[in-house]
């Protein structure tokens, strides 16, 4: 039975977890923004599966413990994604939910959503927009992927939302933001001089998958016995 408040509370996020030291975070934004400004890639899939650095920031001991408070002992790692926002680009993330795409239904009572900065987030960077309490909507339908690789939330269709709630959630590199899977958020244009950096994750427990695609790939487990 789902929790009345979901597995992070009322609100629904939880916000300053610490998954590093801010410097070693921003060199390491400064060292992917290297590796990828000649290409200028805004989305690359999955790093915690090839890159040793994304492999150790999703097994960050105080990240875990805020992960295993809210979902249990027993974690693996769905999905992440690397977000590199270059400066003066017209990119966006429209409003979505982390639980939910044409893949995929994560249980919200056995999974979480978690987004690291690792250089510094700001208002004009475009750090994340959420609406805290929103998954209290539950899931909504979705649009198919857009180019960059963002599943559409429709937030218009939910009863009681209003965009003039939002609050924005700049974050210091080596912080994250914890977020119910249901949760609606975006983030926009970066409008200053150098690139933001962000890594998002999704966690799930055992039995948190309830898949549509039966060629998406398995969890990666990261503690626990119960995989």
């Amino acid at each position: 039975m789902t929790r009345t408040n979901g597995v992070l509370g009322r609100r629904g996020l939880r916000t300053g977890v610490e998954w590093s030291t801010p410097g070693a975070a921003r060199a390491r934004a400064a060292r992917l923004v290297a590796e990828h400004r000649a290409q200028q890639r805004e989305i690359i899939r999955n790093p915690h599966l090839s890159a040793a650095w994304a492999r150790a920031a999703v097994r960050a001991p105080q990240l875990l413990a805020a992960v295993h408070e809210a979902i249990g002992p027993d974690v693996a790692v769905e999905n992440t994604f690397l977000v590199v926002k270059w400066p003066s680009r017209t990119f966006e993330i429209p409003w979505h939910q982390d639980g939910i795409d044409a893949r995929l239904e994560l249980d919200p009572d056995r999974s979480v959503s978690a987004w690291l900065a690792l250089s510094d987030a700001t208002v004009s960077n475009g750090c994340l927009h959420a609406v805290p309490g929103s998954h209290h909507f539950g899931y909504l339908p979705f649009a198919p992927e857009d180019e960059h690789g963002a599943e559409r939330g429709r937030a218009d269709q939910a009863s009681g939302f209003n965009s003039d709630k939002t609050t924005a959630f700049p974050l210091r590199a080596g912080t994250a933001l914890l977020m119910d899977s249901r949760l609606l958020h975006r983030s926009g244009t970066n409008s200053s001089d150098g690139a933001r950096v962000g890594l998002n994750v999704r966690y799930v427990a055992p039995g948190g998958i309830r898949r549509r695609d039966p060629q998406s790939p398995s969890p990666d487990p990261v503690t626990g016995t119960g995989w």
